[in-house]
């Protein structure tokens, strides 16, 4: 049988500016702050020190709505994690499909710069979601990409590719698979491993760079299999915890 390598990834990318109109001016600030590179937010959405809120904007092609379960997990996940005594709040929408098989890194950022709404305002800061009904360029017959953090406040699931890989014998379930790679891409987008929070130990893994070397741990390189710990959603290692600590999470 032919093993196939699931991989979680992770880009950094540098926002540059628009020629629009309607980017000009204050709206083009206001969306610049959403178009850092990964892990330039990290603290912002650890702490309160400037938003005491969250505000998570989850948008799927028709028919590739991520499970309720998988989102109410990734909402358990922050609580415990950050500071945001205003609350975490969660808005879904459907849009139509892009009509593409498969997405680069190019046109996963269009389709947020086309269909995002939400921006950082006030003491709220934003999050984009996007889950797709097609799979990543860069996959392979022997290596696929579920999802990945391209920006300071944005992420993409694969959430076709999600679907095909679990619910069958040997395989997570759709829900715990979802719930990982969810909390392991926006683990990157809160600077780990290294990757925008600093390292407090020696805990990135030599070999899979922004990635910690404890096997148990979510950001450890593998874990979006969804096979660690007896197919359970993997939690953060010490290690990790006490770097976003010591960037202001809890």
């Amino acid at each position: 049988m032919k093993k196939i390598f699931v991989a979680i990834s992770l880009i950094f990318l540098v926002a540059t500016s628009c020629s629009k109109d309607s980017e000009n001016g204050l709206e083009g600030v206001v969306k610049a702050n959403n178009k850092k590179t990964l892990g330039t937010s990290a603290h912002d959405l650890l702490s309160e020190d400037k938003f005491d809120s969250m505000l998570i904007e989850v948008v799927y092609v028709e028919g590739f709505e991520p499970s309720a379960a998988a989102i109410n997990n990734f909402v358990a996940f922050l609580n415990k994690r950050v500071y945001k005594t205003a609350g975490i709040n969660v808005v879904k929408r459907a849009i139509p499909s892009p009509g593409n098989e498969t997405y680069t890194n190019a046109q996963i950022v269009a389709i947020e710069d086309a269909n995002r709404q939400h921006y950082n305002t006030g003491s709220e800061i934003a999050v984009w979601a996007f889950f797709a009904d097609g799979k990543s360029a860069t996959d392979t017959s022997t290596a696929v990409v579920l999802g990945t953090a391209y920006r300071n406040t944005s992420f993409v699931i694969y959430e076709n590719t999600v679907r095909k890989l679990s619910n069958s014998p040997f395989k997570p379930s759709t829900t715990v698979l979802e719930t990982t790679v969810i909390n392991h891409e926006f683990g990157h987008i809160l600077g780990l491993t290294n990757a925008g929070t600093a390292l407090q130990s020696d805990h990135e893994d030599p070999d899979h760079k922004r990635h910690c070397k404890v096997s148990s741990c979510l950001m450890y390189w593998e874990s979006e299999s969804g096979n660690v710990l007896g197919g359970m959603v993997p939690e953060l290692d010490s290690q990790c915890i006490a770097d976003l600590r010591a960037n202001g999470g809890k």
